[in-house]
């Protein structure tokens, strides 16, 4: 017979001790679990923050613009840019003849000239300067070197800032400058091909409104000698 009062337990007693272990072990497994299961979350979350602010901020940037210059701006700010060392010159008598004229400024921006424009593009030899203002009439640019002080790479280089319509390149002996930079009635003299000064004046008077004939052909006249684009 089994001492009820004995400090052994009963079996009974043994398997609901044992059960209750179990319980107490699977609560405290389900516990631990439950937490993870919240640092999980609120680690993915935090990751998941991190990563949205990481991409919004990709975003942001790749939507900032670039700093503007003189090429991004409008018609108005093209017009206004204020540009170092720009002459405007007065306006003179500038009727079509067929001879050749002795230009007071040089290269000339204005005056007699012939009645057929050049075709715009890039020149290796020197260009009838009557025919050039034809084309200056017509709102193109001409971008001039002095061959003593640009070739090779400087060339190469110069060549490369030209866009692909209403301007001419060409070389002209003797210029008091390493390039010279004319549209109809105003010039500016470039220190050298990168002289920012030179993009600046093509940027603000190439097809200017200011022109007697902006837009007027720059194709379909003559190809002086040596062009080669």
């Amino acid at each position: 017979m089994v001492d009820k009062s004995s400090p052994d337990l009963t079996i009974k007693q043994q398997r609901e001790q044992r059960r209750a272990q179990k319980v107490a072990a699977l609560k405290a497994k389900q516990a631990k679990e439950k937490r993870n299961r919240r640092l999980g979350i609120g680690g993915a979350i935090l990751g998941g923050i991190a990563v949205i602010a990481v991409l919004v901020g990709v975003v942001v940037t790749s939507a900032t613009p670039p700093p503007p210059t003189s090429q991004n701006l409008t018609a108005a700010e093209r017009a206004a840019l204020e540009i170092d060392g720009e002459q405007v010159f007065d306006p003179i008598e500038s009727p079509h003849v067929e001879t050749t004229v002795d230009y007071e400024v040089t290269p000339p921006v204005a005056g007699p000239h012939s009645s057929t424009w050049l075709n715009c593009g890039i020149y290796e030899q020197e260009v009838p300067a009557e025919n050039v203002l034809h084309s200056l009439e017509h709102s193109a640019v001409w971008v001039t070197y002095n061959p003593d002080d640009v070739s090779g790479d400087d060339l190469s280089a110069l060549r490369r800032l030209m866009p692909s319509s209403y301007t001419i390149l060409s070389p002209y002996p003797d210029l008091d400058a390493p390039v010279v930079v004319s549209a109809w009635g105003v010039q500016v003299a470039a220190d050298g091909v990168d002289d920012p000064r030179i993009v600046d004046f093509v940027v603000k008077h190439r097809l200017s409104p200011t022109s007697p004939e902006p837009g007027g052909p720059c194709t379909q006249g003559l190809d002086g000698p040596g062009k080669i684009s």
